[in-house]
């Protein structure tokens, strides 16, 4: 094959992969008492050129050759040990010259410019070979964070050297008021943090001001963690520990880590990738343009052979060398179904089935095409999806607050009619057929309704319900709709999902794209938990409720057959029953009875024969209050929900028939 005659199909022919796909684990650098060897692919270069530098910032050092070796890779090897030394690489290729960094770098310097040899065991914070997760609880309750929105206010009680950073995660804080941060955390209840991305990302400069912003999607050094969280951007080890601090940190303190992760695309096309293997690791159109389907200006080739290997070996490692926990994917619909697949395959095998989360988003900015014979890893293609790979539901989303870019567009809790249907095939996770798609089990489905992308929840009901935007001012009926818009989702089959904040109305004052936006409009505002300790309570007692309740949390493929007795009564008003026993189990409640009341009318149910409690309704949640029945039956006060459990002994399917009774 000649260079100038490789197109994307011979990427993916059995010619290329005979001659260039490489399956070792072992490209990068390692070091260690034995020596240092550095590996790289390179497929079409003519010669590689390795750089040594003593520091960040001298001139070179040192320079080697690299010997070719078997599969487009090329290495050498030091009998030294290169601990803490910076590299990168000098690629020629038909005459053609560039200095890159190492793609499978797992230290570099500051802004990810110079690569780092690291001896990975030296950065280990004490106890961290000891660190393990804490054990499975009855739900997984996922809680969406930024690090630096997590401690960037004033108000959170953490010292300012360490605000916006990986050590604000490991100190116990105080403002003298109130619980902040790790504190606060704590007391909420939730299984597990997914933090945005902190691997070195390119549009913030780590030796910049503060005041810089961004999300974080935007790779350059997959294997990395990103230097402006560490308190020193000068010494690449600092950025490995304080990250693997912060990690322990929520272990110690009860949290498993999910991480958000962007293999879609990169922050430039010219990246390492692109330096080292010059086409190989994009899509482009016939003329040569580069697909755009993740919005970002270029899209990663996911289903070539060595792209694959690369996605799944930087998991494993992140699993591995940093104990995350699970993996949050950015624009899922950009990978393959089969990369996924074989990711949950290969997560199972080494931890065990199930121990790592796995999910993503299960769409794209726009087209993109996969390689002959790959299917894209989006909503209608979830049943070719492992049941352990999962993805955010926007239906159940869009239907209890309503259209996630249109802010004034109401859902089921801020003014929209006609739902009620909708929303009693969302209690299933989708399962009994009433989408476009068939989930193989509801453990695949994302249950939320609000994120980093888009408006707040508070946000959107601000706009959805007020003529005049206000968005730190509280409001009541904003309160309500927020409560019954948690107690909708939180009493659906499927996996939880909540944005950092939403429980204490957390507000970017309107802004529904705020990746690049100050950090003050970004940041948890701390002091919100006490104007809104009543919401920051319901939360937490639906938190605590949810994992009490083996018929909401079930996964298994036959869930939904514990939903039954769905019912409409009227406008806004509509209920449905759960089998809440397990085999062999003895269980609180063997019923439960969910009505949701959206109308703006008080209404009264009629309940059956048995032992009922009431657990939640619009103004308490994880209680147990017995009911007062009227001649109408229970009232369910107006725009609120209620939660209902039976303890008497009789069969879940033979109790007898609900009605309604109006006010």
């Amino acid at each position: 094959m000649k260079r100038e005659k490789w197109t994307d199909e011979d990427f993916v022919s059995r010619e290329f992969n005979e001659k260039f796909q490489y399956d070792g684990k072992d490209l990068g650098v390692h070091c260690g008492d034995e020596g240092t060897v550095f590996k790289v692919w390179s497929p079409f270069a003519n010669k590689v050129e390795l750089r040594l530098y003593r520091d960040d910032t001298s001139g070179v050092w040192m320079t080697r050759e690299l010997q070719q070796e078997e599969k487009g890779v090329w290495g050498t090897r030091f009998r030294e040990n290169l601990h803490g030394v910076y590299y990168d690489y000098l690629v020629e290729e038909n005459g053609r010259q560039v200095v890159t960094g190492d793609p499978y770098a797992v230290g570099c310097g500051c802004n990810g410019k110079r690569s780092m040899a690291v001896e990975l065991r030296r950065t280990n914070p004490v106890g961290f070979e000891t660190d393990v997760a804490p054990l499975p609880q009855e739900e997984q309750i996922i809680y969406e964070l930024h690090i630096k929105d997590f401690s960037y206010d004033q108000q959170s009680g953490v010292p300012e050297n360490y605000r916006g950073k990986y050590k604000a995660f490991t100190i116990e804080t105080s403002n003298g008021a109130y619980p902040t941060c790790m504190e606060y955390l704590k007391g909420l209840g939730v299984t597990h943090v997914q933090l945005l991305p902190f691997f070195d990302y390119g549009s913030v400069d780590e030796a910049g001001d503060e005041k810089q912003y961004n999300w974080g999607y935007d790779p350059v050094n997959y294997n990395v963690p990103e230097g402006s969280y560490a308190t020193d951007v000068t010494d690449g080890t600092v950025r490995i520990r304080e990250c693997k601090e912060m990690i322990q940190a929520f272990h110690a303190n009860g949290m498993r880590v999910v991480m958000d992760v962007v293999y879609n695309h990169t922050y430039r096309e010219d990246s390492w990738f692109q330096r080292m293997a010059p086409g190989y690791y994009y899509r482009h159109r016939e003329d040569g343009s580069l697909f755009d389907g993740s919005a970002c200006g270029n899209d990663v080739a996911a289903g070539r052979a060595m792209v694959d290997n690369y996605i799944a070996d930087s998991v494993m490692y992140w699993a591995k060398e940093y104990h995350v926990d699970g993996f949050r994917f950015d624009l899922m619909g950009l990978l393959p179904v089969e990369l996924m697949n074989r990711i949950r395959r290969e997560l199972d095998e080494e931890f065990g089935p199930g121990e790592k989360l796995l999910y993503g988003e299960p769409w794209s900015a726009d087209h993109s095409p996969m390689e002959e014979g790959k299917r894209a890893a989006v909503k209608k293609n979830s049943s070719y999806l492992d049941k352990g790979v999962g993805f955010f539901c926007d239906d159940t989303r869009d239907l209890i607050k309503g259209d996630a870019f249109h802010g004034e567009e109401p859902g089921i809790v801020n003014g929209a009619e006609g739902l009620e249907d909708s929303l009693l095939h969302a209690v299933t996770g989708w399962r009994d057929g009433g989408a476009d798609y068939r989930p193989v089990s509801c453990a695949q489905i994302i249950n939320y309704v609000s994120a980093h992308d888009n408006f707040t929840l508070w946000d959107k009901l601000v706009l959805s319900m007020c003529d005049e935007p206000e968005y730190l001012e509280r409001k009541e009926k904003l309160v309500v709709a927020n409560k019954l818009a948690a107690f909708m989702y939180f009493t659906c089959q499927g996996m939880l999902f909540m944005q950092a904040g939403e429980e204490f109305g957390r507000t970017k004052f309107g802004e529904e794209n705020s990746y690049r936006s100050a950090p003050e409009i970004n940041m948890l505002k701390w002091h919100r938990t006490v104007e809104f300790a009543d919401l920051v309570d319901y939360y937490k007692g639906l938190i605590r409720l949810r994992k009490k309740l083996p018929g909401l949390c079930d996964k298994s493929s036959s869930a939904a057959n514990r939903i039954f007795g769905r019912k409409i009564y009227g406008e806004g008003i509509f209920s449905f029953q759960v089998d809440n026993r397990t085999v062999g189990g003895d269980d609180e409640w063997e019923e439960l009875f969910v009505i949701y009341n959206v109308s703006d009318k008080l209404c009264h149910v009629a309940l059956s024969e048995g032992s009922w409690e009431i657990l939640a309704d619009g103004r308490e949640t994880d209680c147990r209050r017995i009911p007062v029945q009227t001649p109408k039956g229970v009232p369910v006060e107006a725009r609120s929900g209620m939660l209902l459990g039976r303890r008497a002994s009789v069969s879940g399917k033979e109790v007898s028939k609900q009605t309604v009774l109006g006010a």
